[in-house]
């Protein structure tokens, strides 16, 4: 009864929709790659980046919206990182990703260490504040859930109809899309292959990068190690979820991120009989069998994990 009274709860719903706004941005960005036939397996440590160089800009004074283009911005860099290798050279595209994750994340907390040596506390800032849309955020329990959030949160949700939008409906889409499906025919056309791969990698990166910057300059105000805790993980399987579509990866995103504020909310209402170990693996378990039963008939992007070599067929 208790959970079904948590959906009646406008603080769950709101608290739905602010925990899937980094995987938006994540699953967002590793759909970008996926569909240019790149597998970005660094997304975990490029969140943490954009996380840590978005918190330590304002923490040196920057402001809010430069932060979010600064976490882009390193994001870009690690995905031509990526993209040297996987894309140019043809190298593993799964061995790549986990050393960009761990190249990232390392240089991440060995940033933070090195720029505040005696810190034990992570110092605060002051992180985007919630923002009601006028007239939207008056619509009585819809409005105060979904209308009274973070900035970044309604970026997230815009970027999706763009996403959709510049992929379904633009030159520069359906050449994304045909590198990852036929690369060959994309060369016959005159078209670089090597560059449309680098440069859905980049904008992708910049993606998962501005997910990692929302955890710590819109919901938390500290960065701390470990923060993103397997997101980036969670957005892969999201890609799947969602057949490489932005609209399906929306739906997923809300879905884990519900899957999530419901463990929170059990956790804290139940007797202490069950060990806590069992709700935090509950949201995992419920998208485990989502992505089993609504991935069974996805068609993936043929020609992803498949390094292209111009001239060869």
């Amino acid at each position: 009864m208790e959970i079904f009274e948590m959906f009646l709860n406008i603080g769950f719903w709101a608290a739905t929709i602010r925990m899937a706004t980094p995987l938006i941005f994540g699953t967002l960005g590793e759909l970008i790659c996926e569909r240019a036939g790149v597998l970005n397996l660094g997304i975990e440590g490029i969140m943490t980046t954009g996380a840590m160089v978005a918190w330590m800009w304002v923490y040196q004074g920057g402001d809010l919206w430069s932060a979010v283009f600064v976490a882009a911005f390193f994001g870009m860099l690690f995905g031509y990182l990526h993209s040297i290798f996987s894309v140019y050279m043809g190298l593993s595209q799964h061995v790549t990703g986990i050393g960009i994750t761990l190249l990232s994340t390392s240089l991440s907390y060995y940033s933070f260490r090195l720029l505040l040596p005696g810190v034990t506390t992570p110092p605060k800032i002051v992180p985007f504040d919630v923002y009601p849309i006028p007239l939207l955020s008056e619509i009585p329990v819809v409005g105060t859930a979904f209308f009274t959030q973070s900035p970044l949160t309604y970026l997230a949700f815009i970027m999706v109809g763009v996403v959709a939008y510049v992929l379904y409906r633009t030159p520069v889409g359906l050449a994304v899309r045909m590198v990852g499906e036929n690369p060959m025919a994309v060369e016959v056309q005159g078209i670089d292959v090597y560059r449309v791969r680098t440069g859905a990698v980049m904008v992708g990166s910049a993606f998962m990068a501005v997910g990692g910057a929302f955890l710590t300059i819109s919901v938390f105000d500290a960065f701390y190690f470990d923060m993103v805790n397997g997101r980036g993980w969670i957005c892969v399987a999201l890609v799947i979820f969602a057949s490489w579509r932005p609209g399906k990866a929306l739906l997923g995103a809300v879905l884990f991120a519900a899957f999530d504020a419901i463990q929170i909310r059990v956790q804290q209402s139940s007797v202490n009989l069950i060990p806590y170990q069992f709700f935090l693996m509950m949201p995992y378990v419920f998208s485990i069998l989502a992505l089993v039963i609504m991935s069974r008939k996805a068609a993936y992007p043929k020609a992803l994990l498949v390094p292209f070599r111009r001239g060869q067929r």
